[in-house]
């Protein structure tokens, strides 16, 4: 097993930390490629690297695009609030990803679980 480390901006952080995001999701890059089901994640705050919250991997859901993986994953455990969940869209993700990289590697939905905060 072995521990991951990412940087979160805020808003998806608090999130994870509070438990109602159990889904993460990121390019499918060689760096992601390398999670395994069972290992740790580390993320770090991108405001306050004191901040960080420890989880554990229990599932990837790999796809060839934000596209797909919208149509798949429940939209609500990736981040979405059931007040904007209606508005959600596989493009949100292009701000930080984009389509050529999504073409490149795929995209992965992490499925985890928060073990400490």
């Amino acid at each position: 097993m072995a521990e991951h480390i990412m940087k979160l901006h805020s808003q998806p952080f608090a999130k994870i930390k509070d438990g109602s995001k159990t889904i993460e999701l990121r390019l499918y890059d060689e760096k992601r490629q390398r999670i395994s089901v069972g290992d740790t994640i580390r993320f770090v705050s991108a405001e306050s690297a004191a901040d960080e919250a420890v989880v554990l991997v229990r599932n990837l859901f790999i796809f060839d695009s934000f596209d797909e993986l919208y149509k798949h994953l429940p939209l609500t455990e990736c981040g979405y609030t059931e007040e904007d969940v209606h508005t959600a869209s596989p493009s949100d993700m292009e701000m930080y990803y984009s389509v050529e990289k999504q073409r490149q590697y795929g995209v992965v939905g992490i499925q985890i679980a928060l073990l400490q905060q």
